[in-house]
């Protein structure tokens, strides 16, 4: 199966939990702690479209930086979100885990058993 990919903030009690959520089942996800190692714009793009959600669902709309930027204007495009994730990374939402069967924005730190396979029992 190919790898199990976390994007990862360990300061966010979310983003641990769903780590220990992944690893309690005995997965060892890659994992990428994107304020260190932020994606670039084609690894963005593609978690956004992957999880099937817009980019406002995949900003952290409560930081302060998110009012400072001005994006929570009227008419803010997604490229603008887009840009502003990619220049600020603490705007990027998490944690995001993308596996073979999907991406989640996993917030409860429980959406990511949607995207894992079954248990063996």
């Amino acid at each position: 199966m190919p790898p199990i990919t976390i994007f990862h903030n360990p300061r966010c009690g979310t983003s641990r939990n769903t780590l220990a959520l992944l690893r309690e089942r005995g997965i060892e996800p890659e994992v990428i702690e994107y304020l260190h190692n932020p994606p670039d714009r084609a690894t963005l793009l593609a978690l956004i479209a992957a999880t099937g959600q817009p980019a406002i669902d995949l900003v952290r709309s409560k930081e302060a930086l998110f009012a400072e930027l001005g994006l929570d204007a009227p008419g803010v495009t997604d490229a603008q979100l887009v840009d502003a994730m990619l220049a600020h990374p603490i705007l990027i939402n998490r944690p995001i885990v993308a596996t073979p069967l999907g991406t989640r924005l996993c917030r409860p730190a429980e959406q990511v058993l949607e995207i894992l396979p079954p248990q063996d029992t």
